[in-house]
């Protein structure tokens, strides 16, 4: 863990974003045993810093990632002026600024100067007042990161879910769910299942589309026509994945806690069952990109900016997450490395006669 470093894009800085990190930081004590390096502002973060009840806060003001210590609130400087800070309110400035800690903490990333990201809440129509060409976090990261595709996955310590379609208007939703895509979502959530989170053999409930799932096509035929034969391509592919499920009953029954992951065909069939049940204690993952990306499970919570009432759990869940999944994949791919070595030495022994050693000689997996 000490050797891996952290970066923390300041978000919004009209919203509850630094506050967060600073409670999280200074008060919580929160990633100590790793680098911690926030991209923003020290004015910016100096004035949130008042509003958290911790005073003595020490801030260490760094030119490039590389200078991080452990231990250390570090920031890097992404704007060199003054900036209006309007509390509670989408602005260009707060869009403009968030954007800003956005590119320089990614450009980081892509660089390997860090070794993750965690995302502090950005505010979409600030963000669109600045000029952001994308409609969140995750789908700007996807292009970035030349992804073919990425899973937005909602974690908490019992959950996961996953949806199919982002940040869409419902009235788009139904032309966006095909065979294909729910059959792509799937394989993404098994193979982050598989090596970030280190399930070997992870379980997969997929969701049906309408009231019921269909009710066998009385409310609709999407669920046997789309979903259920992309359920039969993800088995196909050796996945354990089943359904389609009706949501209501799936959640309101309890069936979530008997699966690894749960993938929603949308935005609010997935995220409101799951902020009921893990609200303040959720993170969320893009799954699917070569790096790691996590963020708290709420907004920048304006009603609330500056009043010291924002609560730092989800924070802190997200910033550990980042950490943890950075370790499991640098153990899946140590694991089968290893495993491929020793294939290559057995086929070794084979090919010269040697293959009666009982591998002795070879390193277990």
């Amino acid at each position: 863990m000490d050797s891996i470093t952290i970066g923390i894009s300041c978000g919004d800085i009209n919203g509850i974003g630094l506050e967060v990190i600073l409670k999280a930081l200074a008060i919580k004590k929160a990633g100590q045993q790793f680098k911690i390096v926030i991209y923003g502002s020290a004015k910016v973060v100096a004035y949130h810093k008042n509003i958290i009840s911790e005073e003595n806060v020490q801030f260490n003001s760094i030119n490039n990632a590389s200078e991080a210590q452990a231990g250390k609130i570090n920031i890097i400087n992404c704007w060199a002026d003054n900036v209006n800070i309007t509390l509670g309110k989408a602005s260009d400035v707060g869009g403009k600024c968030a954007m800003d800690a956005l590119y320089a903490a990614v450009h980081d990333l892509k660089k390997g100067s860090i070794d993750a990201l965690v995302t502090a809440p950005v505010n979409k129509s600030a963000l669109k007042l600045a000029g952001f060409e994308h409609i969140g976090h995750t789908e700007y990261l996807t292009v970035e990161f030349k992804a073919k595709d990425t899973l937005m996955l909602l974690v908490s310590d019992d959950l996961r879910v996953g949806v199919v379609t982002n940040h869409l208007p419902i009235k788009e939703v139904v032309n966006s769910i095909t065979q294909e895509r729910v059959l792509r979502k799937i394989l993404i959530m098994a193979e982050s299942l598989k090596v970030d989170f280190n399930i070997d053999r992870p379980t997969i409930a997929v969701l049906g589309l309408n009231p019921h799932a269909g009710d066998d096509g009385t409310i609709g035929k999407e669920e046997a026509k789309i979903i259920a034969p992309a359920i039969e391509d993800a088995k196909n592919h050796g996945i354990l994945a089943f359904g389609p499920f009706p949501a209501d009953g799936f959640f309101g029954s309890g069936q979530h806690r008997k699966f690894d992951g749960v993938l929603a065909m949308y935005h609010d069939q997935g995220l409101v069952p799951f902020k009921a049940l893990s609200f303040g204690a959720g993170v969320n993952y893009t799954a699917g990109l070569p790096v790691v990306r996590t963020s708290p499970d709420h907004g920048t919570a304006f009603d609330i900016a500056g009043k010291g009432e924002a609560d730092e759990m989800s924070f802190i869940k997200a910033l550990y997450l980042a950490a943890d999944i950075v370790r499991n994949r640098g153990e899946y791919v140590s694991m089968h490395e290893n495993s491929l070595e020793r294939r290559k030495q057995k086929a070794l022994l084979s090919e010269t006669g040697d293959d009666e050693t009982d591998d002795a000689n070879i390193p277990e997996e």
